[in-house]
């Protein structure tokens, strides 16, 4: 689709017929979240080009979010969805956009703001993919990376940005030529999430830059106090799309939790971690220094484990998940930037090393596995100091986790050896520096003194999320195998 075909090209109507074709099940969705009705994208509106997208995609049925949302954007209006993880939120605002899009092509159309750099590369590949069949050219704009390459990519006038809030205002302010003035549609996507991690300023300085009259539709988990000022803020008169009143798990997945002291917490870790072997896991930690301690000590024990955190370069963390994805590594040990909206397939196991601080973040987490309709499990490690929490996090899920067996002889036998990995962990961290990943030297790189005074706010982030106070210059981790302070 060419800049030109919108003043050559007859305007197209969508079509409303249904299409028999395109049914069944979507692939990447809870299986709770799944229309068994015979809606089709079709029936929804959708017309028969990016109905065929959906079908090459798997997306045979629309899910509840999609089916509710779907018809109000295409008559024009604003949409607040309140979905859980893998509803299928991306396809919801996405179809609407392709479609307006199809009808009167303009470059830079739709603006997607994302709170984190995968989920917006991820969102990026979905909207490329749908889109595939109108020819749609998407930019992903994130911290990270090279500013220039960024910078050339939006010369080329794509039609829809998707973006960390503190790049794209690097370049609003910084890239020659660069403006947003022409804008139909803002998607915040995950908004609970942007908000959460102090993104307000900037995107009121987005907000300030853009069309008012424009389309606008707001996803997000709940509707937070900051969500509903948004709202009032950026939207007119949306209709509010509600397919989940609380946060719930889906009945596919086994939940359990394994109480322990404190102090043999690694010993069990390494424990579930060998007996469990055979399963693809994520190991969710609240911090960077256990995040790649944990990995360390995994890899020097001969688990294919490998980290993933905010606080490496984002070519390697791309590369951590790409590893875990594609099957090369089996164990990925993970803060929370990679428990939201990432749909990673084929996850058997969660285990939560430390525990979440609240049920939102838990709910993410094991959303990792027992996705479209599959089993999982999840296994959540609880210390004397956590009992509170996990009794919070059960009230709020609605339902209780079951303890989980373990041989207590056995993991008294790897303390010793965990005692020694860790240590040895440590002393390689130091060595390092950054741990190996870059650090902000790697973030750094390509920054060439042009407006890089928000990039920082795109490091999607464990500093946020764990409550830490920003880390002074100099190595990013302790040097020593003791946590860092809760």
């Amino acid at each position: 689709m060419s800049d030109s075909e919108s003043e050559a090209g007859p305007s197209r109507s969508p079509s409303r017929s249904p299409d028999p074709s395109v049914d069944g099940s979507q692939s990447g969705a809870n299986d709770s979240s799944v229309i068994t009705t015979s809606r089709t994208f079709a029936s929804l509106g959708v017309i028969p080009q990016l109905c065929e997208s959906c079908a090459a995609l798997g997306f045979k049925a629309p899910t509840e979010i999609q089916v509710e949302s779907i018809p109000h954007a295409l008559e024009g209006r604003d949409v607040i969805g309140l979905a859980q993880t893998g509803s299928g939120k991306t396809a919801a605002f996405s179809l609407p956009i392709l479609q307006s899009l199809w009808e009167k092509p303009q470059p830079f159309f739709a603006l997607i703001l994302a709170p984190t750099r995968e989920l917006a590369y991820q969102i990026s590949q979905q909207v490329t993919a749908l889109g595939s069949a109108i020819g749609v050219r998407a930019a992903t704009i994130v911290g990270g990376m090279d500013m220039m390459s960024q910078s050339i990519a939006l010369s080329k006038r794509p039609h829809i940005i998707v973006a960390t809030p503190g790049r794209l205002m690097d370049h609003l302010e910084n890239t020659k030529g660069f403006s947003l003035r022409g804008l139909k549609y803002l998607v915040m996507d995950e908004a609970d999430r942007l908000l959460d991690m102090d993104f307000g300023p900037i995107i009121d300085k987005i907000l300030k830059v853009i069309p008012k009259e424009r389309n606008t539709y707001l996803f997000s988990a709940t509707m937070t106090t900051k969500v509903a000022k948004l709202q009032r803020a950026s939207l007119s008169k949306p209709v509010r799309v509600e397919v989940a009143s609380k946060y719930s798990t889906v009945s596919t997945l086994l939940q359990h939790y394994l109480l322990l002291p404190l102090k043999h917490k690694d010993a069990h870790l390494l424990y579930l971690t060998n007996e469990l072997s055979s399963s693809s896991m994520i190991i969710f930690t609240r911090t960077v220094h256990d995040a790649q301690r944990l990995s360390l000590i995994l890899r020097r024990l001969g688990f294919p484990a490998i980290p993933l955190h905010g606080q490496m370069s984002q070519s390697m963390r791309l590369a951590s998940l790409n590893k875990f994805k594609s099957g090369g590594r089996s164990v990925l040990v993970a803060t929370d930037v990679a428990s939201r909206g990432l749909d990673i397939p084929l996850v058997d196991l969660v285990i939560n090393y430390d525990m979440p601080t609240n049920s939102k973040d838990y709910v993410h987490r094991v959303g990792r596995t027992a996705r479209a309709g599959r089993a999982g499990k999840s296994i959540t490690l609880v210390t004397q100091y956590d009992v509170e929490i996990l009794q919070r996090i059960e009230a709020a899920i609605g339902k209780k986790m079951v303890s989980f067996d373990v041989d207590k002889e056995a993991v008294a036998v790897l303390s010793d050896t965990v005692a020694q990995a860790n240590r040895e962990a440590a002393i390689e961290m130091r060595e390092q520096g950054t741990g190996g990943s870059g650090g902000k030297r790697g973030r750094d790189k390509g920054k060439r003194g042009r407006g890089w005074e928000n990039d920082d706010q795109d490091r999607d982030d464990d500093v946020v999320q764990a409550g830490l106070p920003k880390k002074k210059k100099g190595n990013k981790f302790k040097s020593g195998p003791g946590k860092v302070k809760r």
